[in-house]
């Protein structure tokens, strides 16, 4: 019998009890594919379903071939396909940040391809791809990810592939490996560059003359890729928001426990609220921010402090000194005010670059501040110093301001303190701040996105057999059953003016304010502010009742008659 130590030893390196259990848990597919221990390719048929933007001319004469291809149909399965396909060379790389269920992408792929046709792996993404950094995928390697977090298997990077330079090394690595077909697992942008492989690759790669298919699949956490039934959620959200839910409530439950602190926290989610939204709907804290609902509102900073400081307030007044309260970190951007400030400062730090790195850091909000039209510089030099030195930091490598890096979470505690001094200097406010971002995106997968992920790995590689490129990869019917479909990339694209000129983008999916997840929310926060209505929603569950519970707000905005989904 071994000692403890030698069984703790056996427990590293992605082997530790829980991981080595969940290797094991089986997963639910959709009837289509047959049966779930041996799942079956599916061939594709035309949907009565063509996709427009408001740019689809302008997309056509840009995407010709692919647009010729699909028309811009949406598939859907049309059973089991007849005949088997042999010989077929498929790569397959993350692309951006990870999300849980990413491994079974991965697994769903090699699973469906079979042992007649071989995948590879693309090592660090998009950049690995370009640098021909591929490797084969054993069965041995499935059976060790399948089921677990993160993208440690491949890596990830977020090079996005658009020179002329980038797709000649593309079309070098096609011809060194013998490619047959690129998978993309990644979001809007990565998506996006899907697309546009899918055209640059259509044809003249191949010693024949034929192409290289590409097929993308909806990868994010924040929940901004969705498209109508078509795509009810990205993979990674329901894993993200478990884990973010189960540390809101742990803090909930903290709040009325020592009953004396305020938690201010701030969730991930740049472009939209739906993490946020999410996480309100699981916990139920007694403040939550939603972004495109401050937009569209209009709502400013003042008005924003004004109604958390009244909250503080009011519970003080009811002998509740403590709450919670949520934020994205994208809030910043939606304020009109700070909107409006944050664009004119990235065009004066990029017209004055050159003078702006030469200052001290004592100098260069003053210097800055004279650039600034009077309203901005104003707004400005009101913000605390460590808001402005964030402000004035490096932009990304798309030239956004790094809105992770703003403790905005700070900015609302020391103004909320401020005002509620004001309205009353006798209600005891302290506070403490939180930013929950990374701890979420590389959990093991709930059981939905492990058989989301496995579901959507058997739609892209039955995709490929079938012949098809310029797709995206997603499974409609999530309550009932599951059922495979394809969505004509180049269907989804509109066109932005981006760093002076017209870029091909998939729209981010905002929080709507009709949505019945919106309005559910928007009944309910009144009276989660005025008293205790907070719910602990526990961990992630792999197995037990909350296993097949779908997110809050999917479930609501799909109409769905309970939260339980439901594949195979």
């Amino acid at each position: 019998m071994s000692t403890l130590v030698e069984q703790l030893i056996q427990t590293e390196a992605h082997k530790s009890v829980f991981e080595s259990a969940v290797r094991q848990l089986p997963l639910p597919v959709c009837a289509a594919f047959g049966s779930s221990s041996n799942p079956q390719p599916v061939g594709f048929t035309n949907t009565s379903r063509i996709l427009s933007t408001k740019d689809s001319e302008g997309v056509r004469e840009q995407f010709p071939r692919t647009v010729a291809a699909s028309g811009n149909v949406v598939l859907a399965s049309s059973g089991a396909r007849s005949a088997a396909v042999h010989g077929k060379r498929v790569a397959v790389l993350f692309s951006g940040g990870p999300a849980a269920g990413g491994h079974n992408v991965v697994c769903g792929l090699k699973r469906v391809l079979g042992a007649g046709n071989t995948l590879f792996g693309v090592r660090a993404g998009p950049k690995g791809l370009l640098k021909g950094n591929l490797f084969e995928i054993s069965d041995a390697h499935g059976d060790f990810i399948i089921n677990t977090g993160g993208f440690d298997f491949l890596g990830s990077d977020r090079t996005k592939i658009k020179s002329a330079e980038q797709f000649a090394q593309v079309r070098e690595t096609c011809i060194k490996y013998q490619l047959d077909a690129i998978v993309v697992v990644g979001g809007d942008d990565s998506n996006t560059n899907a697309a546009v492989l899918a055209e640059s690759l259509f044809t003249g790669v191949k010693a024949d003359g034929s192409g290289v298919q590409v097929i993308g699949v909806p990868k994010t956490i924040d929940g901004d890729l969705q498209i109508s039934e078509l795509l009810s959620i990205s993979f990674g959200f329901d894993t993200a928001t478990r884990i973010y839910s189960e540390m809101v409530g742990n803090i909930l439950q903290d709040t009325s426990s020592s009953l004396k602190y305020w938690h201010f926290v701030k969730l991930m989610g740049r472009s939209a609220s739906h993490v946020a939204l999410e996480v309100a709907l699981q916990t139920k804290p007694a403040i939550a921010l939603i972004s495109e609902e401050i937009a569209a509102r209009q709502m400013s900073l003042a008005s924003i402090i004004e109604r958390i400081a009244q909250v503080i307030v009011e519970r003080s007044h009811k002998g509740m000194n403590y709450g919670v309260l949520l934020a994205p970190e994208g809030l910043i951007e939606f304020i009109p005010e700070m909107n409006r400030m944050i664009a004119e400062l990235n065009d004066v730090l990029a017209h004055h670059a050159g003078e702006f790195a030469t200052l001290s850091d004592d100098a260069k909000p003053g210097f800055i501040g004279s650039k600034l039209s009077p309203a901005n510089a104003g707004l400005l030099a009101s913000l605390p110093s460590y808001i402005v030195r964030m402000l004035l930091a490096e932009r990304d490598s798309h030239g956004n301001l790094q809105v992770s890096l703003i403790p905005t979470e700070q900015l609302l505690i020391d103004m909320a303190r401020a005002r509620v001094k004001e309205i009353d200097p006798n209600v005891p406010f302290a506070a403490h701040s939180h930013f929950l971002g990374y701890e979420g995106r590389c959990g093991a997968p709930t059981l939905f996105d492990a058989a989301y992920t496995f579901n959507l790995g058997l739609t892209a590689g039955s995709l490929i057999l079938d012949g098809r490129t310029g797709y995206m990869a997603t499974i409609t019917g999530l309550t009932s059953g599951g059922t495979p479909q394809a969505i004509p990339l180049a269907g989804l694209l509109n066109i932005e003016r981006r760093h002076g000129q017209n870029e091909f983008v998939i729209e981010k999916a905002l929080v709507r304010m009709d949505s019945p997840a919106m309005q559910f929310f928007v009944s309910r926060r009144d009276e989660w502010a005025a008293g205790d209505c907070f719910a602990s929603p526990g961990p992630r569950q792999f197995w037990g009742p909350t296993t097949h519970q779908l997110p809050i707000s999917v479930a609501l905005n799909s109409a769905a008659p309970s939260l339980m989904f439901k594949i195979g």
